[in-house]
């Protein structure tokens, strides 16, 4: 009876003054009443007869006693833990969704119901990325680029054509969203386009494909950029103008001649390609404000590279250059070119259908404007240019040209046979005395 007597005040104490217990038995007591709050226990069990584990307890008093619907006692146990944290936690936690995904749909709305889970509605997904949406994108990010002078607006045109194009494809095969934009309508869209571009009346055998190509490349990886494809599904058909195969085209002598003598009206035009080598884009947008009368000379940046020349003026574009200019007396901003029909300057495509015109009266075929360009580069390397020079004059870069005119022009060969064959060289300098061999030092020894 004493034992009893002296054990109840203890008891007593104990309950009523928490600060009598150590830290120990103080966080155990917690541990306990928070529990005590969901009075959960459960547990896996597997029992004779039954394939699969249940999860059995008691929860908030209740027996519990569900199918985890899993054969695999590490599973089940795993299961067990997550749903015991997901009570732990309450009907906010995350691991109910997991749960969902896992557990039988009876355990779990059983479970969910008895904690009061309630199953959110699914957000609403977003829409999926459409080919109109990347041409905004890119649209925009080209129009940054040309407000800090990275691009110019004719390159952004050039690209326009290539978009335009491939929206067309795109509407023929009714294709919307990006994901449909797999590399296989690619290559189908590349015969398309191909098709399409030589149905026009100066095609050029389609050689704009490859250039083509690298536009649609370009966009696509802008999509890659913004996360909007994980992949590029453009394959490149090579760098566009890189087609060594093929090589520099220049005129002849005899084909200059016939073009000089039928060029007409157009002579200015002929010159001015003939003794610049300028493009058919930098050629119609030159300024009279861009020749230096003083120095007999033309200074432009260029507008594919954007690269500055620096060109002598042949004397005989010299005086049809200030014959045209006491003729029309014009301001600094005035083009050069006009067409002489119209008086109105020169498009681009204008001037190439007016220099195939012209060689067409002379009877030489394909006389576009870029083989002016060609000429140019051959014969100021066939006149002892090196291609650094050359480079420089076309704005252009010594790669560009040791590629595209050094190996395929017949002149470079004549003028290396001429050199070979000359009499000079190593052998015929020994003859005089002037070798350049030298007799190894002998070393001299003392004794």
């Amino acid at each position: 009876m004493a034992t009893a007597t002296q054990s109840q005040p203890s008891e007593t104490r104990g309950n009523l003054d928490p600060a009598f217990f150590s830290v120990t038995e103080l966080a155990r007591r917690w541990r306990c009443s928070r529990a005590s709050f969901y009075n959960h226990e459960l547990s896996v069990r597997k029992r004779k007869g039954l394939a699969v584990y249940q999860l059995e307890g008691r929860f908030r008093g209740d027996r519990i006693r569900v199918s985890l619907g899993t054969k695999n006692h590490a599973t089940a146990s795993e299961w067990a833990r997550n749903v015991n944290f997901a009570i732990e936690r309450g009907p906010d936690s995350a691991f109910w969704l997991e749960l969902g995904r896992v557990l039988p749909s009876s355990t779990f709305e059983i479970l969910a119901r008895l904690v009061g889970f309630k199953q959110r509605p699914d957000p609403i997904s977003p829409p999926k990325p459409t080919w109109l949406d990347l041409k905004n994108s890119f649209t925009a990010e080209m129009e940054r680029r040309i407000a800090i002078g990275k691009i110019r607006n004719s390159t952004w045109e050039r690209y326009q054509q290539t978009l335009n194009g491939f929206d067309a494809f795109l509407a023929t095969q009714n294709v919307t969203e990006l994901d449909g934009v797999t590399k296989t309508l690619v290559e189908n869209f590349k015969v398309w386009r191909i098709t399409e571009i030589r149905k026009r009346k100066f095609s050029r055998g389609g050689a704009g494909l490859v250039l083509d190509a690298a536009i649609l490349h370009r966009v696509f990886r802008h999509a890659v950029n913004c996360e909007l494809l994980k992949t590029n599904p453009v394959r490149m058909e090579g760098r566009p103008g890189d087609q060594p195969e093929s090589g520099a085209q220049p005129f002849t002598a005899d084909q200059l001649s016939k073009l000089r003598g039928a060029a007409g009206p157009d002579l200015l035009a002929f010159l001015l390609l003939r003794w610049t080598g300028l493009r058919g884009s930098d050629a119609v947008g030159l300024h009279w404000g861009e020749i230096d009368w003083s120095s007999k000379e033309i200074n432009r940046l260029t507008q594919k590279r954007r690269k500055r020349v620096i060109l002598p003026i042949h004397p005989e574009l010299q005086f049809v250059l200030e014959t045209e200019h006491g003729h029309r007396n014009p301001h600094v901003e005035e083009r050069v070119l006009l067409n002489p029909n119209t008086g109105k300057p020169y498009t681009r495509p204008r001037l190439y259908e007016r220099m195939l015109a012209l060689g067409r009266r002379a009877g030489v075929l394909d006389a576009h404007p870029h083989r002016y360009r060609d000429t140019f580069a051959v014969d100021m390397l066939a006149r002892g240019a090196s291609p650094y020079d050359v480079a420089k004059l076309l704005g252009d870069t010594i790669e560009t040209v040791e590629k595209h005119y050094t190996p395929f022009v017949r002149e470079l060969r004549e003028r290396v046979r001429r050199l070979m064959e000359n009499g000079e060289g190593l052998e015929s300098w020994a003859q005089f005395g002037h070798s350049d061999s030298q007799k190894a030092p002998v070393k001299s020894t003392t004794n």
